[in-house]
This record gives C-alpha cells, structure tokens and sequence, in this order.
C-alpha cells in the first residue's frame, strides 16, 4: 500500500515538473513566436493588445524587402556567413590541437601554461579594445573583415572545452598507436578528432553563435557599410524618427536560420555527447 501510494506521489511530482517546465519553456519561447509573428504582420499591428500571434492579414512585404529592397540585407549576411564561417572552422581547428597537446603531450611547463592561457578568460574582452585598435592600424586590417577573423580564431574557452575531453580518453589508446609508429599528427588526425566529434560539434555550435551575433568587435574595428554584419546591418531599419519594427523582426527571422541548420545538423552528436558524458557520471 505504501508503495502504491509513492509510485503515485512521485508520478504526481512528475507531472507537475512537466507541467513547470512547459510553462518556462513557453516563456522563453514566447518573444520568438512574436517576432516571427511581427515579421508577418502589417505595421500598424505591431504594438496591438492582445497581441495577434496569427497576423491578419498575412504580409509578405516585409522579407521581400530585406532582400530585394533598395537596402538590401544580403551583404550583411554574406558578411556574417563570411567572418563566422572562417572564424568558427579556424577557432575549431586551432583550439583542438591546443586542446591535444596540453591533454596528451608532456612537455616542461605545460601546467603552469595551461593555467596561464587559463586565467586570460578572467580579462573582460573590452578592456583589448584599444590595444587591438592600435595593433590592427599598424597591421592594416582595421576596417577589414581580418579584424574581426583573427581574435576570433583564438578561443580559450574552446582549448578548455575539448581539452576535458580528451582528457577522458584513454592514454592506452596514444601508447598503443605510438608503439604502432605513429606521430602525434597522425594520432591527432585519425583518432582523436573522430572521437571528438560530439565535444567538438558542440563548440562549433557555440562559437558559430558568438561570431554570428557578435555586435561590440563589429562596431569597433568596422566603418565601411559594405563590411557591417548582421547585427550592424539592423541599424538600417532604424531612423531619426522611425524605426521599421516590422522589416527589423523579418531580418531577424532570417538572422536565426544559419543558427537553427547549424543546430540540426549538429544536434547528433550534441545529444550524444551529453549521453556519453552522463554515462561516464
């Protein structure tokens, strides 16, 4: 009887979490189906109480103008693609060989180098503003997609990340490879990297993100409208006196699709590496 009556309690306290997290689910949802909303609606139905989550009428106006209008937003999102693309593949790449030999390699003071590249995660990136504005003037890259491409390529927070996890991995597998003839190239290419695919699909979604909606590094190191980003290219729908709410919510809907794709693509073996880390828990 007892264990009835706590199978029932805890299919009770199950339900009401379920029910908790759908309401919380819904709230976080809640301003994207608006702007998916607004981006369809007329602009007089922008501000309108109750809000209509189903526009009536349906307007298309809106993303035909964003890529085809005499303000075009299709440079600013090459420009996204462009600088998140390069920066992403080359921030995966680098952070996964960093992260390779400070897991697997033994050299003389690679601790203390490790807890020093650490400790940079501590130094609000703001405060590089000016002393990357003065060094890029000197190289040449100030007003140059570069600018925005070469610190983001170098990523501690990634090193970090993918150096837990192979860290997990066992040393007997390297030993055994290494017995083999093979180098620390050849361990890194075909064993480690394929076995890193979820730890590295995740970073990937991550950092894809920061360089995708990154807005402070693109207001400072660009000038040049040809060159804005996504969230630059925004400012266009915004006047002295006006501002297009409509045409700024269908750009947004837009902005969010390389996001989603890269996501489902990835989403594999992001579930996977959370399943594999929480058996290993």
């Amino acid at each position: 009887m007892e264990q009835t009556r706590g199978n029932r309690l805890a299919l009770l306290l199950k339900l009401l979490m379920t029910i908790l997290f759908l309401i919380i689910g819904l709230l976080m949802i809640a301003p994207f189906l608006w702007m998916v909303s607004t981006s369809f609606s007329a602009s007089q139905d922008v501000f309108r109480y109750p809000i209509q989550w189903i526009p009536s009428p349906v307007v298309f106006e809106h993303h035909q103008q964003i890529w085809t209008g005499k303000a075009s937003f299709l440079p600013f999102y090459m420009n996204s693609l462009k600088v998140s693309v390069i920066s992403s593949f080359g921030a995966v790449f680098l952070a996964a060989l960093a992260a390779y030999a400070f897991a697997k390699i033994e050299f003389p003071g690679r601790g203390p180098m490790f807890l020093f590249a650490l400790s940079m995660m501590m130094i609000p990136p703001q405060i590089l503003f000016v002393p990357q504005f003065i060094m890029f003037h000197w190289m040449g890259i100030y007003n140059t997609h570069w600018a925005l491409i070469l610190p983001g390529i170098f990523t501690i927070f990634g090193v970090f990340m993918l150096r837990q996890f192979f860290m997990s991995v066992p040393n007997e597998i390297s030993d055994a490879a290494m017995i083999d003839g093979a180098g620390h190239f050849r361990i890194f290419f075909r064993m480690m990297l394929p076995l890193a695919k979820p730890a590295i699909a995740t970073f990937t979604v991550l950092d894809f993100s920061w360089h995708w909606n990154d807005y402070e590094h693109a207001l400072v190191f660009l000038i040049d409208k040809n060159l804005f980003t996504i969230p630059l290219g925004l400012q266009n729908f915004v006047d002295a006196d006006h501002i297009d709410y409509t045409a700024m919510m269908a750009a947004c809907s837009a902005g969010i699709i390389p996001m989603v794709v890269l996501f489902l693509i990835g989403q594999k073996f992001i579930i996977q590496g959370i399943s594999s880390s929480a058996v290993k828990g």
